[in-house]
């Protein structure tokens, strides 16, 4: 054998040293028969099947998550064919039955002619990077469900508030259905502050949110904190007197509680003044406007003496 033969010899077994001794499994796949001319012997480590189970392209496919196989197998394919490198991520099919994120980074290879000849690339355990992303898109959900979230009583907040009625107009919009809102206000709150103490306040909100919260909202009925002892019940296809309904019944609710109120000009015990305000969106108008409505009947209902309501 000539020295340069040997030498050639000599590079290859380091190269196949190099590529079997790193995490990567590295791979190669013959073009004009899908069969696999080389996979790394790290694949059994990793996935448990055998270096010599891995014949051709379908081998690959079936050991791949029916949700990810499509999607997968049509991007490579197409990639391939129009010679471009590529990747994917998918989860693999172990032998004991399980998945593991793999990342595939694809090189294609072309003969002379230009023509697709191999593909040669390396497999990644992403598992753990998978774990951290899931992971901080959970923290991520979280941080945004605590952005719509009233902190002290757990129901929503101006934020979502405003959102949902944005939503629910434009749906009423498109359904020709109303849309009511009622605004609530303990009556001489600052007074029951004054007399029991901040704590004890935050405690009394607390309380009638649990009350209207118990009083049988509907699905896409939202409950919400608007803004110190003020509350807002967003009700979509929902009339005026559906919408008083709800309004009297959590009225009731709360007067039944009989949380005590000694500094109250009203009652000795919490009571609240009510504005019921109902919109047909297809006719027009904003949620602003809905907004301000409720709130101008609120006013008149505690010009009127409060622990009463007042719809439009």
């Amino acid at each position: 054998m000539s020295d340069d033969a040997t030498e050639i010899g000599v590079d290859t077994a380091v190269y196949k040293t190099l590529l079997e001794s790193t995490k990567a499994i590295p791979w190669k796949i013959d073009w004009a028969t899908l069969r696999f001319a080389y996979i790394g012997p790290q694949i059994e480590r990793l996935l448990g099947w055998s270096q010599s189970s891995w014949v051709g392209i379908d081998d690959w496919v079936e050991r791949m998550h029916p949700e990810d196989r499509s999607w997968v197998v049509d991007f490579c394919v197409a990639q391939s064919k129009a010679g471009v490198d590529h990747e994917a991520d998918y989860r693999a099919l172990t032998a004991e039955g399980n998945y593991v994120w793999i990342r595939d980074v694809v090189h294609v290879v072309r003969n002379d002619k230009g023509e697709v000849e191999a593909l040669v690339g390396f497999m990644f355990d992403i598992s753990e990077r998978k774990k951290n992303e899931e992971k901080l898109l959970r923290l991520q959900r979280e941080l945004e469900e605590l952005s719509y979230q009233d902190g002290l009583t757990g129901v929503a907040n101006r934020r979502l508030l405003d959102s949902v009625l944005e939503v629910e107009w434009a749906s009423a919009q498109r359904s020709g259905q109303p849309l009511s809102f009622i605004m609530l206000d303990i009556d001489f709150f600052k007074q029951y502050n004054d007399r029991y103490g901040h704590l004890a306040g935050d405690d009394c909100l607390r309380r009638v949110t649990q009350i209207l919260d118990s009083a049988s909202l509907r699905p896409r009925d939202v409950l919400g904190r608007f803004g110190g002892e003020e509350f807002a019940l967003v009700l979509p296809e929902t009339d005026r007197e559906a919408a008083l309904l709800v309004a009297e019944r959590s009225r009731a609710l709360i007067n039944d509680a009989a949380i005590s109120h000694q500094a109250s000009e009203t009652a000795h015990h919490i009571t609240v003044s009510m504005g019921v305000a109902t919109a047909s969106p297809a006719e027009g108008g904003n949620p602003a406007w809905l907004v301000e409505k409720a709130d101008q009947l609120l006013y008149l209902a505690k010009q009127n003496g409060r622990d009463q309501i007042v719809a439009d």
